[in-house]
């Protein structure tokens, strides 16, 4: 990308169809979280299965990510950007339409592959559209901001529509956004000539990172049902490490990787990736957790579950803008990161104290101390993924951010929905006998399980702010560092 090019005049109104898209995929997270619990019922699928509403989407998405950037490179992003917009549309009237569990899941898994193609080709398009350092800065602030305020609008949106309509507009509600975003791809947005890469598809890569991550999250969940020593369990397990070891394998051979192995064997970069992804690991189950408590334990209606979470959204949002974001530049990363996750640790901890009396005036400190952290932590870890790399490489260490955390949220949702169960196993086993109300007694066994999760998230956090301390060890940037591409220094915010 060349600072001779001339910007496209229309950037700005292209930027807003962009985000629009992006407020789109940031709303199916949260959206459906609140939804969730209705579904259940209307569906009526077990406890077990309830998980996979979330991991269907999330492993789709990142396990096909790097994919998706690498098709958007090779395709053109415009093209894909609006493939993927129809795809999206298409599998959420699916999802809406639902008349069984099986549809259900399939909607959220083809979600999750459209979502795949759409979110790198919305950040290649502005990294292309946007060639001055200033411009670049605040149009990634925009979209940046707009995916921090979009689990907000996600959660009250999920529970208006839950509580006034049904579950089922929580997917309907999508293809409003995706038509608009679609015209103004076909109206508004060109992209610039040249900048493709049109190198050879790394067929090989992408069947064995996916096939690998796939059972990677299948061998966790099996673990649920049917333990951790089980063959089939021990079998996934096994496979998953063959295939991801042959897919770095096959990397280090081919003439264009899917993911070159310079992005990831760069100790910050790898610093970033790991310490984030075990941080959404702890983060994913929690959402899960506490949509169920609030709703089956304290009671709350979906849009009072929704308007309880928002001290967490903006202690995320104060986090990053007014405490991340201006110590950016003033200090290493690490002194920001580690201190960050422990912060994050700490209202976890305050979480692990819930039982069927306790309050939501007793939970909101570590719903705020949570977000605090993790908006402090996230903001510098963006701009690290990002910052150093090769031109060549910069969209493929973007789409590592959102895999590390998609997979992350995959794996936490199906680690900790595990821990759960066998808690609650546990639990209603050795207390059975000293139970005298049997609806009581039920609560009880729900809200040790969700305790029980809530202290492995705590324990993971804390990993994440050691690993973060211990593997990073990059300087403070400097305020305007940039290389002659203007790509490297960008902070790519991602979901």
């Amino acid at each position: 990308m060349s600072d001779t090019l001339q910007p496209d005049p229309r950037r700005w109104k292209a930027l807003v169809f962009i985000a629009l898209a992006q407020l789109m995929v940031v709303l199916d997270a949260t959206v459906v979280n609140i939804a969730l619990p209705s579904a259940q019922i209307d569906l009526g699928f077990a406890d077990s299965t309830r998980q996979w509403v979330i991991t269907a989407y999330a492993l789709a998405f990142g396990g096909l990510l790097l994919f998706g950037g690498r098709v958007a490179d090779l395709w053109g992003r415009r093209r894909t950007f609006t493939v993927g917009l129809v795809g999206f549309a298409a599998a959420s009237a699916i999802g809406g339409a639902a008349a069984n569990t099986a549809m259900l899941l399939g909607a959220r898994a083809l979600q999750g592959v459209f979502g795949a193609l759409l979110a790198p080709a919305a950040l290649s398009l502005l990294a292309v559209m946007f060639t001055d350092g200033k411009e670049r800065a605040k149009a990634f602030g925009i979209y940046g901001a707009v995916a921090g305020g979009g689990g907000a609008i996600g959660l009250i949106l999920g529970g208006v529509l839950t509580e006034y309509l049904n579950w089922r507009w929580t997917f309907y509600v999508n293809i409003p956004f995706a038509a608009i975003a679609i015209a103004g791809a076909v109206l508004v947005i060109r992209e610039p000539a040249g900048g493709l890469n049109r190198n050879r598809l790394d067929i090989p890569g992408v069947l064995l990172v996916t096939t690998g991550l796939v059972s990677l999250v299948y061998g966790f969940t099996r673990a649920e049902s049917d333990g951790w020593t089980d063959a089939t369990t021990i079998g996934l397990f096994v496979a998953a490490a063959v295939l991801l070891a042959a897919f770095v394998f096959v990397e280090s051979r081919v003439k264009a990787p899917l993911l070159p192995l310079r992005v990831l064997t760069d100790r910050n970069r790898g610093g970033v990736y790991l310490s984030l992804g075990m941080a959404v690991i702890g983060m994913f189950g929690l959402f899960l957790f506490l949509t169920f408590y609030m709703q089956q334990v304290l009671g709350y209606s979906p849009v009072k579950n929704g308007l309880a979470f928002l001290p967490m959204v903006a202690g995320m949002i104060t986090g990053s803008t007014q405490i991340g974001a201006r110590l950016m530049t003033r200090v290493p990363a690490r002194f920001l990161m580690a201190p960050g996750f422990v912060v994050a640790s700490l209202g976890m901890l305050i979480l692990t104290q819930i039982d069927v009396g306790t309050s939501y005036w007793q939970i909101l400190p570590g719903l705020v101390l949570m977000g605090l952290g993790m908006g402090t932590a996230f903001m510098p870890a963006m701009s690290l993924a990002t910052y150093g790399v090769q031109p060549r490489d910069a969209g493929v260490a973007s789409a590592m951010v959102n895999t590390s955390q998609q997979v992350g949220g995959a794996i936490g949702t199906a680690l900790l929905s595990t821990v759960a169960n066998s808690a609650a196993t546990a639990y209603a086993k050795s207390h059975a006998a000293a139970a005298t109300h049997p609806d009581l007694f039920k609560l009880q066994v729900q809200v040790h399980s969700y305790s029980t999760a809530i202290w492995w998230a705590f324990g993971i956090l804390l990993l994440a702010g050691a690993t973060a301390f211990t593997l990073i060890n990059a300087g403070k940037p400097a305020p305007h560092a940039a290389n002659a591409d203007a790509e490297d220094a960008v902070p790519v915010m991602a979901h």
